[in-house]
């Protein structure tokens, strides 16, 4: 008998086998091709930094320009207000008061001066009198001399006396001046954002801000670039600002206006062992059209620079 299989048993576990291995590799290979095409694209962005929205300067920290009591405020938080308007008023007694003393003490050196004047030119004529009257031999020239050295003495006075008045002027304005300091106003125009001040208490240049004004200029963003970003990003390079506070501002367009030289500490960041070890170089941007109302000062957007590094039309 002889001991061989039949090669048709022998087969079949070699056919299941084979036909695994190959529905293996195919199974490698579907899986290969939807790798390949479910790749995701390039990006289409350079850089990516955080920002936030400002204004050239920033907001403004009025302080009252002397000690004294309020005495009134005229605006309150969300008034739109002009250069020059009248936002707060300390007690001005005090600082009547010096204006009307400085005024008398200056009207009394002008009257003072102009009595001089007439006893100069009457000292004066009669000087040129005596004079003439001792060329010509009828009278003496002693009393000429004394005449003249007369008019000296009076010239001198005279001279005193309107450096009297002009001090007395300067003195009048320095009143006057100290009496509008008493007055808060507007440096520019804009939006009251905060008032930290109340009538009744007592307030100083070192007591801190009165009012917080924010100017009435367009809006930019100051985004923090990577230092690895530094050199990707250009002066008139067009970016996608995005909304990163949850505000639902829509994405608007911006272009770079100019990269800081200065390295620093980021701003942004929350993490402190993050912030202290990074690096970054500030980015101004400005919008290419206005920015809704929802876009507020302060808020936090993410920037992203187009790869295009064709510059964006400034406007």
């Amino acid at each position: 008998m002889s001991s061989r299989l039949p090669v048709s048993r022998l087969s079949l576990p070699l056919f299941a086998l084979a036909g695994a291995l190959a529905l293996s590799a195919c199974s490698r290979g579907d899986d290969a091709e939807k790798t390949t095409t479910q790749a995701p694209p390039a990006s289409n962005y350079a850089a990516v930094a955080r920002g936030k929205i400002d204004i050239e300067g920033g907001l403004l920290k009025l302080s009252v320009p002397r000690d004294g009591v309020v005495a009134e405020i005229k605006v309150h938080e969300g008034d739109q207000v002009r250069k020059g308007q009248l936002l707060a008023m300390l007690d001005t007694e005090p600082a009547k008061l010096a204006v009307t003393s400085a005024d008398a003490e200056q009207k009394q050196a002008e009257a003072q001066a102009r009595l001089l004047e007439s006893r100069m030119k009457a000292a004066d004529q009669r000087a040129e009198r005596l004079e003439a009257a001792a060329k010509a031999g009828a009278g003496d020239a002693q009393s000429a001399d004394d005449a003249r050295e007369a008019a000296r003495q009076l010239q001198g006075e005279l001279e005193n006396a309107r450096a009297a008045a002009a001090l007395a002027a300067q003195k009048l304005a320095g009143a006057r001046y100290e009496l509008a300091q008493r007055s808060l106003l507007a440096p520019v125009d804009g939006e009251i954002v905060q008032r930290l001040i109340q009538p009744g208490t007592l307030a100083s240049p070192q007591s801190g801000p009165a009012f917080v004004l924010l100017p009435a200029q367009p809006r930019i963003v100051r985004a923090e670039l990577n230092e690895s970003f530094v050199r990707v990003v250009t002066p008139g390079m067009r970016a996608e600002v995005v909304d990163d506070s949850g505000s639902g501002m829509p994405a608007l367009t911006a272009h770079v206006q100019r990269v800081g030289t200065v390295f620093g500490a980021s701003a942004l960041e929350e993490d402190p062992l993050v912030r202290a070890n990074t690096r970054t170089v500030e980015c101004v941007l400005v919008f290419d059209q206005p920015p809704p109302a929802s876009a507020r000062i302060g808020q936090r957007v993410l920037v992203r620079f187009s790869a295009d590094n064709q510059a964006g039309k400034t406007r």
